[in-house]
């Protein structure tokens, strides 16, 4: 072979590696995105939820409603409402990228069903888990609730074969780490029990979401992250609104509330500002999320992701606390410092550190 053939092959897989490296980067800022658009979502969910006559239903008289349905029932109307209204988002998106033709016809396929599948667990089980704890402990949950990359890292591991090694592991748990000492933080020395709910809620997210990033980050490899993520909310809206609200309606004794409170909630002006806005984050946040496990594998795709445990609060602070002036959303150092944990952690996942010292001694 001449030595121009060999120079040739030497700089197509340099040029290989470039591309490939260039993807991976790429796919890493996509998944801080969606942890800082989660972040924006949360804190406009929560302001949506204290407007008009939510305010009414989360007041001292609770507007009539019993404390099963306060908690439970108007948890997940919150969510329904919002994923409804972020598939309207993802729909229009569609629309003016001409993809509606796409949506239809994803519907009936392998990748379809399973994103779908992942809607159902994701949406009206864990994101109702996620209101309904944001709504009973406040911001702490956000952290509780990103434990979700250890879940989605296992299972995306034994089921795909995705690369997992030594270094990405070790990145993955100072993250969790960082997410569990603040929750764990918040119920040392004694929990009110509004804040047990919480918590209780926030592992059940963290686990819904886990299985959702799974299948959903494995099957968007094989369809279009905004077709798939308008699947995702039009299959958790839908979901939430016609069959998981009357459910838990039914348990609380109540059959009839879920149509009265979803109706009052669709036409109250006040909050469905915000919630129209909360609905952009989050199609905004999932649709990344999603295109972003896709390009570096669930593992990585979650474990960026999971810097919403950092924003989730910075944001409800910023938003809620300092531009509204709502009590109760102020930062605990320990945020600080776990935020500093993660970005440690998300560092590690995105890069070998001794790579720096090889480039110097080059």
């Amino acid at each position: 072979m001449s030595e121009a053939v060999v120079a040739d092959n030497a700089a197509i897989v340099v040029a290989k590696k470039k591309l490939l490296s260039g993807f991976f980067r790429k796919g890493i800022a996509i998944g801080l995105f969606s942890g800082v658009a989660y972040g924006i979502f949360a804190a406009f969910l929560a302001l949506a939820m204290s407007k008009g006559i939510w305010s009414d239903w989360y007041g001292e008289n609770t507007a009539g409603l019993s404390a099963f349905a306060v908690i439970y029932v108007l948890g997940a109307l919150g969510c329904g409402v919002n994923d409804t209204l972020s598939a309207v988002w993802a729909l229009i998106m569609a629309g003016i990228r001409g993809k509606l033709g796409d949506f239809f016809r994803t519907l009936n396929t392998k990748p379809g069903r399973m994103i779908m599948l992942a809607a159902l667990l994701g949406g009206p089980i864990a994101n109702s888990a996620f209101v309904i704890g944001l709504a009973t402990a406040g911001s702490i949950i956000v952290p509780i609730s990103a434990l979700c990359p250890a879940i989605g890292a296992i299972l995306g591991r034994v089921l795909y074969k995705q690369e997992l090694t030594k270094r990405m592991t070790l990145g993955i748990v100072i993250c969790v780490s960082a997410s569990a000492l603040i929750g764990f933080s918040s119920i040392t020395g004694g929990a009110e029990k509004g804040v047990v709910v919480g918590i209780i809620a926030a592992f059940i997210a963290a686990i819904g979401w886990g299985i959702e990033g799974c299948i959903a980050g494995y099957s968007t490899s094989m369809v279009d992250s905004e077709i798939g993520i308008a699947i995702r909310q039009t299959t958790s809206g839908l979901a939430n609104l016609i069959i998981f609200i009357p459910i838990i309606a039914l348990i609380g004794g109540n059959a009839g509330l879920s149509f009265q409170v979803i109706g009052q909630a669709f036409t109250s002006g006040p909050a469905m500002i915000w919630f129209i806005v909360s609905g952009l984050c989050a199609y905004l946040s999932y649709m990344t999320w999603y295109k972003s496990s896709s390009m570096t594998g669930v593992a990585l795709g979650m474990a960026t992701n999971g810097t919403y445990s950092f924003f989730g609060p910075l944001f409800c602070w910023l938003i809620l606390g300092v531009g509204f002036g709502i009590d109760g959303w102020s930062l605990s150092p320990i945020s600080w410092f776990c935020a500093v944990l993660m970005a440690i952690g998300i560092w590690i996942i995105a890069m070998n550190p001794l790579d720096i010292l090889k480039k110097r001694e080059a």
